[in-house]
């Protein structure tokens, strides 16, 4: 990233630049600051966009060697082509003798960097990857904007602020300017303003089902439920998403009795150490067998609603019923 804005500062850019990973956030905010940087306000005659695994490489090529119209350069984005999983080989090629004033920025979430697209951007340009965030980072930057704001937010408050949105930059932003309207005549942001604001994620509804059943506290496991329904979720995903939390789980329960720790077991299941902590706490309510054998009955239960043996709805039921007795 600091490549990147070195090369915005300096008006000198690579001819080639891609964008990559998971943080769409930040995907964006670089594709768009690269554009507006090397190609006029408003410019449509030099300035082409491109989205989708449809794209006609041979189209793109022949728009690299059309001269830009009384502009320095043609600046072509490209993205979610795909190009760089597989069928970049024509791009590649192209890419080692581009036209002198053909300028292409290409932005995919996930990339094979043993193509000979990506080995041509490397070569040729630069790649860079924005992944999640830690955790560090991510708190850095949401206190940078509330204190542009001129507000003030506990270290609790500020967890459990993340806890609620996760750590995708683009619902954190969202989220940040709900609760920074929220709070307008406020000098400090509060635990109670997050929890009146913010939107819970599926995900924080999923956990806390979880967590009623390991209490055995079935009529609010089946009301969380409910409450995903009315928000329209489907229960096949919620299905997923159950079976997801007592993988997860399982892993945990794993790796904490080899003695590893919060950050450690984070890292190893792709969690935020502040979330690692939670998941670490609820599987202690279980028993490794349990999750096994709750693992397993997920798997079955979609089997039987894939093949019409049990309603979807029911199938969720079903499973909270049986593991929250």
């Amino acid at each position: 990233m600091q490549r990147i804005n070195e090369d915005i500062k300096s008006g000198k850019f690579k001819q080639v630049y891609l964008l990559y990973g998971e943080e769409a956030y930040l995907r964006k905010q670089y594709r768009n600051r690269l554009k507006q940087a090397m190609a006029a306000e408003g410019d449509t005659m030099n300035c082409s966009y491109f989205e989708g695994k449809d794209i006609s490489v041979p189209a793109v090529i022949d728009l690299a060697e059309t001269l830009p119209f009384f502009a320095d350069r043609r600046v072509i984005v490209m993205e979610n082509s795909g190009l760089f999983k597989h069928g970049g080989e024509q791009l590649a090629e192209y890419l080692q003798e581009p036209a002198e004033s053909a300028y292409f920025i290409f932005v995919e979430t996930e990339v094979d960097k043993r193509s000979k697209l990506f080995k041509a951007v490397s070569s040729r340009g630069m790649a860079v990857e924005f992944p999640v965030q830690s955790e560090a980072t991510l708190k850095k930057w949401i206190l940078g904007m509330i204190k542009k704001e001129g507000k003030q937010i506990t270290e609790p408050a500020l967890l459990y602020f993340l806890e609620k949105t996760g750590t995708d930059m683009e619902n954190i932003h969202k989220e940040l300017e709900k609760l920074m309207c929220y709070c307008m005549e406020k000098d400090a942001v509060r635990e109670q303003d997050i929890e009146n604001i913010c939107t819970k994620r599926v995900s924080s509804h999923i956990f806390d089902m979880i967590n009623a059943v390991a209490d055995k506290q079935q009529k609010k496991a089946l009301d969380l439920y409910y409450d995903l329904l009315a928000l329209k979720e489907p229960a096949m995903r919620i299905l997923v998403l159950i079976t997801r939390q007592f993988n997860t789980l399982l892993q945990v329960k794993e790796l904490k009795a080899k003695g590893y720790d919060n950050k450690t077991i984070g890292q190893k299941v792709s969690l935020p150490p502040f979330i690692a902590g939670k998941y670490a706490a609820q599987a202690s309510k279980f028993k490794a067998s349990d999750l096994r054998q709750a693992l397993e009955a997920c798997v079955e239960m979609e089997e039987s609603v894939k093949t019409g043996k049990i309603k979807d709805i029911m199938s969720v039921e079903l499973l909270i019923v049986r593991y929250s007795v």
